[in-house]
């Protein structure tokens, strides 16, 4: 269904809504090339050492088995910037689940079959996945992702700190978590005449493209990768991933199209994780509740692959003023997987913990949560000095709590009781930066009338389909029902990846400005020349120019928990969190993603983790049935859970004026639900999630 209109804002229907619920939109593993064989894949069965051997007879002597890859037969590959792919390389296994060998057959059954009957031999040596706080090996890195320096500060945050009259000092802990999309990460690729063609389940094509180039020694332009329609990906689709390298190596071997769709059980050891952050907040007010000192140090853990540090602190360096501060980052190298981005990577982490100190700050002031965070929002950005282009915290805040009916709260803890079951409300800021990368667009008028708009795009389920058409139709004062949106293909326009809440600011800006263009050769002359009439964009020059302003998105969470005391079981009665994003290009997506942040927020709250086996080696929680994703009955069925915005009009942005609304909805949100547990119960809990053993645990103790 394509819309009608071209004004922004408007609620209206995904382009591609019909192909998926008819079955006609086509993912990565679902491509069928003439011959196409299928792999799956071995992973290591130890926790770190080496392969000393691999037995592939009864493996190749099943039937319709055609190649066992392994480091012995695989032909060397050109090393990857990520060394994350450089897989069939050398014997080394650092860790669980690292793929050793590859099988590729006639059918997926046949394949599978085949990967059961490989026989791997291994040298181990003596490995360790545990983090703790007093793990010797941790160190402060350079820096943390996306490029943030590893320690800010900013006076005397201890000195400060010790002579405040109101303090907190608590210690927080996340564990792992997964992102688990609905698709699995799949590729189907294929050589013809020296050029790869990969179809890709991939957050960026055009990084994918790179990466593939570089491993393969080819110039970019015998490089296809395609990422027409992607299942989700939470971040985990976001940098080239294992499974499209072992597809392209397969079919190079095989001289046939191969897809590989990675097995479920195998995601969280081979495409990234939220790390595990062990957090402590130090909060110094004065009696009137005026921050005086905040220190967040933040360890977190990283791979003996390559260095990934959790930038869980670096929230702590924007929400809240403060004369004096302390953010650290720590980490420890271990024999796990490489920790990788999950939605709001840090921020999602980091606002758990300061959010939680924050509500313990207002307990101890004797002020109200939302007051606390009124009083000590900060007109400039604390660390950096820079204005903001816009910050509406305050507002969201307070219409929030409207909306939410905070102002009926009984504000002490533990006095809403019906039999075992207590009753509590609890609130959290939420923050996420404005990102945005170069990109490039076309936008061309065509003879019969209509449009064509082209940009390499990722529709990772959001709707960005839908969003570029309506800013197109936009720029050129067209119907969108007269305009084609061409995404997903590496051979387009380069754009960056979708991800970092960045794609349809960054996207946006280069259709906007390429439809801008055109709209305006057209003037006085609509009627194009025969063969067309064609604008392009390239933002590179504008967005690197960056901005003084510190550009951010901010929103409020508000959540209702009901706690039974005799089970432990918590649950989400009500939820409603209010943002300040920008401009909302299309309210239906809008409240799609900012609902789907939430939910995710809660599952971070109540049902998620991930555990590592310390004599094992992995990841337990490996499928779908132990790692417990919200489902409906976890989560408050609309309009008990809901969402609302201001439309902001920042002029500081881009043309369009979108913030990115993506991420924002999961950060705090977890915060929201812990600071509601601790008011129904008068416990305080600062290890997530809250699992009936937890909470029975701390309601026996009293702490």
């Amino acid at each position: 269904m394509t819309d009608t209109t071209p004004e922004l804002g408007t609620g209206v229907p995904r382009r591609e809504g019909r192909d998926k619920v008819a079955g006609a939109a086509r993912y990565a593993a679902e491509y069928a090339p003439p011959g196409r064989a299928h792999a799956w894949p071995v992973p290591a069965t130890v926790a770190a050492g080496s392969v000393r051997s691999v037995d592939d007879t009864a493996a190749l002597a099943l039937p319709g088995v055609l190649a066992v890859l392994t480091a012995e037969n695989t032909p060397p590959l050109a090393p990857a910037d990520d060394p994350v792919l450089d897989v069939l390389q050398n014997a080394d296994v650092p860790h669980r689940g690292w793929i050793v060998a590859l099988v590729v057959a006639e059918t997926l059954e046949a394949a599978r079959a085949g990967a059961q009957a490989v026989r791997v031999s291994y040298d181990t040596r003596p490995h360790d996945v545990t983090l703790t706080r007093d793990h010797p090996d941790r160190y402060v890195p350079e820096n943390a992702n996306g490029g943030h320096p590893a320690v800010r500060e900013r006076g005397d945050a201890p000195g400060a700190f010790a002579d405040a009259p109101v303090r907190v000092d608590a210690a927080y802990d996340v564990p792992p978590l997964h992102n688990h999309p609905m698709e699995p990460h799949a590729a189907t690729a294929f050589w013809a005449d020296g050029h790869l063609t990969a179809h890709d389940s991939s957050q960026g094509g055009n990084a994918v493209r790179a990466a593939l180039a570089q491993v393969f020694d080819l110039p970019e332009e015998r490089v296809t990768v395609t990422s027409a329609h992607v299942g989700g990906g939470f971040g985990s689709k976001g940098t080239p991933r294992p499974h499209v390298v072992l597809a392209a190596l397969a079919a190079r071997h095989t001289g046939r199209p191969v897809t590989l769709a990675l097995p479920r059980r195998d995601l969280p050891a081979s495409v990234g994780h939220r790390a595990p952050t062990l957090h402590r907040v130090r909060l110094g007010a004065d009696s009137d509740g005026r921050l005086l000192s905040v220190e967040h140090t933040a360890l977190t853990h990283t791979s003996r692959v390559k260095e990934f540090v959790e930038q869980a602190a670096v929230p702590a360096r924007v929400m809240y003023g403060s004369p004096h501060s302390s953010t650290v980052h720590e980490v420890v190298p271990l024999d796990v997987a490489t920790p990788s981005w999950m939605r709001a990577p840090g921020e999602a982490s980091g606002m758990y913990a300061l959010e939680a100190a924050m509500d313990e700050l207002a307990e101890r002031a004797g002020l109200d949560p939302v007051e606390l965070r009124v009083r000590n929002d900060p007109a400039d950005e604390p660390d950096s000095g820079r204005p903001f282009s816009s910050r509406h915290l305050v507002e969201c805040l307070r219409e929030g709590a409207r909306r939410f009916g905070w102002q009926d709260r009984d504000p002490r803890p533990g006095v809403r009781r019906e039999g075992p079951r207590l009753t509590g409300t609890g609130v959290a800021a939420a923050t996420y930066p404005v990102l945005v990368s170069p990109c490039r667009a076309s936008a061309t008028a065509l003879p019969d009338g209509g449009y064509r708009v082209r940009v390499n795009a990722t529709d990772i389920g959001t709707g960005a389909r839908t969003v570029l058409g309506q800013i197109a139709a936009d720029a050129l004062g067209v119907p969108g029902d007269r305009l084609r949106v061409e995404i997903g293909d590496s051979d387009l326009p380069r754009a960056p990846l979708a991800g970092g809440s960045s794609g349809t600011a960054s996207w946006g800006w280069a259709v906007h400005e390429a439809c801008t263009t055109l709209a305006r050769r057209l003037a006085g002359n609509p009627e194009p020349p025969s063969g067309g009439l064609t604008a392009e964009a390239d933002t590179t020059e504008a967005v690197e120019a960056g901005s003084p302003y510190a550009r951010h998105a901010f929103g409020a969470h508000f959540a209702e928990v009901r706690v039974d005391t005799d089970t432990g079981e918590v649950r989400v009665l009500r939820a409603y969190s209010h943002f300040a994003a920008g401009r909302i290009l299309n309210a239906r997506t809008a409240r799609s993603q900012f609902l789907g942040g939430m939910v995710m927020g809660i599952g971070m709250a109540l049902t998620e983790r991930s555990t590592l086996d310390p004599a094992f080696g992995g990841f337990v929680e490996r499928d779908l049935a132990a790692y417990h994703v919200p489902v409906s009955a976890d989560v408050p069925a609309p309009p008990a859970i809901d969402a609302g915005w201001f439309d902001e009009r920042d002029p500081h942005l881009n043309p369009v004026g979108g913030k990115g609304i993506g991420e924002i909805g999961i950060v705090g949100m977890a915060a929201a639900v812990g600071n509601a547990a601790h008011h129904a119960t008068g416990v305080r809990f600062r290890s997530l999630p809250l699992t009936p053993d937890k909470v029975r645990a701390a309601l026996a103790g009293g702490t």
